[in-house]
């Protein structure tokens, strides 16, 4: 008896029998707890080791946009983001669209001393810098059991600088998810195969395939860590339920943004059953961070720097204003009006269109910081004047219908269908004529054809300025305090779906 049960002690079938995936996605570069207390880098690692003592069979994952979002990207470029990574101990990280926002070489600068195997199906990265740094898939084995996990990356054209992934050749996310999964189950005879991707649980431009589109259009993927669109799919839930091709259920997993919430996804090795937890990242995992003092210390250099810029007031807001809401789109619109008057030298602009994407973080009632600037407009994009006929400007208008709308300056009024048609669009009042010429002020990622705005490409281009329109935007705030002025915008939309 004695003999069994040492057997026992010293092979544990629980363990054996089940693999925990931990993941996360689109963290953008929280690394301290986010204005609500939630989030926060080191709260993430404790949760992380906390179920690796749970069960030893883990595999850790971060599904994209690990980077851009608070002022520790916009300091130090994904140097605290990536460096970081080996010590949450990823085990397989895949790029995200915001992974690009520097330039390939950066990416490959940081990733190339990353220990974690970096997946990728669908980017042929041959003659780029990162060339021979990612795998279509990586197996695992766990007895007799053999789990095969691969990478599938978003669309980069509408999302993606030219420039930023010059070399680079984009796959057809649909056709290489189920032929890579299929090739995976016949050839390599894995027993379940696992698509981790940043494209979306739903597509941001219509048409683009999506977690849900590509699982039920498969046979062979067993369930997906998913990424990019933000979307919190609560365990349990009919959205992360989806019948594949054969009618099975398929578990869609996604959680949200910026690290508040950790996946647990436990697959039974023996049944293929899939089953789905969310953990909070919240204060309750404070005493646990605490203990790790080396990277406390570590971060304490990198906080020094972003709290010299949290901590330099430079306005006040007279109320809090959401940037999903219409308040924060509309003052950043008019905002930009005012600023391309004074930049431009061109005179008559007719409108400014912004993207409410680009606006990263919440404007705070009271006291508004540097850094908090720098957070809220952190890309490296210019301000643009383009000349656009009235066509050119209601096929752009469509294109923002298409995703509920978009921000755009007090000069502008639209209404749209359920369709997503322009069914009436006027500036100053008059309704927009197909034939006459437009000059409108954006950025130059809008006009450049990002976020999908091809009409914009097809545009003159008037002016383009120099500057990063975030240093504009930050002078901008200045020149109202030193006016007396405060941050303020009407709630009212300027888009409006009828």
């Amino acid at each position: 008896m004695l003999a069994v049960l040492t057997a026992a002690a010293l092979f544990p079938m629980a363990q054996a029998e089940h693999v925990t995936f931990i993941a996360v996605n689109d963290t953008h570069s929280q690394i301290e707890p986010a204005s609500d207390g939630t989030g926060g880098l080191l709260r993430r690692r404790a949760i992380y080791d906390q179920l690796r003592r749970e069960n030893p069979n883990t595999i850790t994952v971060h599904a994209g946009d690990a980077v851009q979002g608070t002022v520790f990207f916009s300091l130090y470029r994904g140097e605290v983001e990536y460096s970081a990574m080996d010590s949450l101990g990823y085990d397989i990280i895949i790029l995200g669209n915001h992974e690009f926002d520097n330039g390939i070489n950066d990416i490959a600068h940081y990733y190339k001393n990353i220990k974690a195997t970096k997946l990728s199906a669908n980017y042929d990265l041959s003659g780029t810098p990162l060339d021979g740094l990612f795998q279509p898939y990586v197996i695992k084995a766990y007895g007799d059991k053999r789990v095969g996990i691969f990478g599938i990356n978003v669309q980069p054209k509408g999302l993606i600088v030219d420039k930023n992934c010059a070399g680079m050749r984009y796959l057809p996310a649909d056709e290489v998810a189920e032929a890579t999964a299929k090739y995976l189950k016949e050839v390599q005879h894995v027993d379940y195969a696992v698509m981790v991707s940043h494209i979306g649980y739903d597509s941001y431009n219509p048409g683009e395939p999506n977690d849900t589109s590509i699982v039920a259009a498969s046979r062979n993927i067993d369930f997906v860590i998913g990424g990019h669109s933000h979307t919190v799919l609560k365990p349990g839930t009919k959205y992360c339920e989806i019948k594949n091709a054969d009618g099975r259920t398929i578990i869609v997993g996604q959680n949200g943004k910026s690290g508040k919430i950790v996946a647990a996804y436990d697959l039974d090795l023996e049944t293929g059953e899939v089953t789905y937890r969310h953990i909070p990242v919240d204060a309750s995992w404070d005493e646990a961070a605490s203990r790790y003092t080396a990277m406390n210390q570590w971060l304490d250099h990198y906080r020094a720097g972003v709290d010299s810029l949290m901590n330099n007031p430079v306005g006040q807001s007279v109320r809090e204003m959401s940037n999903k809401g219409a308040a924060l789109q509309n003052w950043v619109s008019d905002a930009t009006m005012n600023i391309i008057e004074e930049i431009s030298g061109v005179k008559g602009v007719d409108l400014a269109i912004m993207n409410k994407g680009g606006i990263r973080t919440d404007m705070p009632k009271g006291v508004v910081t540097e850094g908090l600037i720098n957070s809220m407009f952190p890309f490296d994009n210019r301000f643009v004047v383009l000349e656009m006929t009235g066509q050119q400007l209601l096929d752009a208008l469509k294109v923002m219908a298409s995703r509920g709308g978009d921000a755009v300056s007090k000069e502008l009024r639209v209404t749209y269908n359920d369709k997503g048609e322009i069914t009436q669009a006027k500036v100053k009042g008059k309704k927009v004529n197909p034939k006459r010429n437009y000059k409108v002020a954006t950025i130059d990622y809008l006009a450049n054809g990002g976020d999908y705005m091809v009409p914009m490409t097809e545009a003159k281009r008037l002016f383009v300025d120099e500057v990063k329109y975030g240093d504009h935007m930050l002078n901008y705030v200045r020149s109202l305090e030193k006016a007396g002025k405060k941050i303020d915008s009407p709630d009212e939309e300027r888009m409006v779906k009828k």
